[in-house]
């Protein structure tokens, strides 16, 4: 898919971007470029690859599950300010 001036000038106007007449052309090739990037991206084999969402594994912090009576407003307070 390519990118012409006509488009991006809509673009533009859609975004409420104001772009000189100049700018056009060089953003023409800016995102050309970037979709050519994106197609690359689609020739990757991804077969059996998990999603992520990080580099970095984390996992979460588990905390017992207990029903409580609540009736707590000061703890909850003092553990509010802490994080302050």
């Amino acid at each position: 898919m390519a990118i012409d001036v006509a488009t991006v000038r809509k673009v533009a106007k859609l975004a409420r971007i104001a772009e000189p007449e100049a700018r056009l052309e060089s953003l023409v090739q800016e995102l050309n470029g970037i979709l050519t990037w994106i197609e690359q991206l689609e020739e990757v084999d991804t077969d059996g690859v998990e999603p992520m969402t990080s580099v970095v594994h984390q996992g979460l912090p588990m905390r017992e599950d207990v029903v409580t009576e609540g009736g707590e407003p000061a703890r909850v307070l003092e553990i509010g300010r802490a994080h302050v």
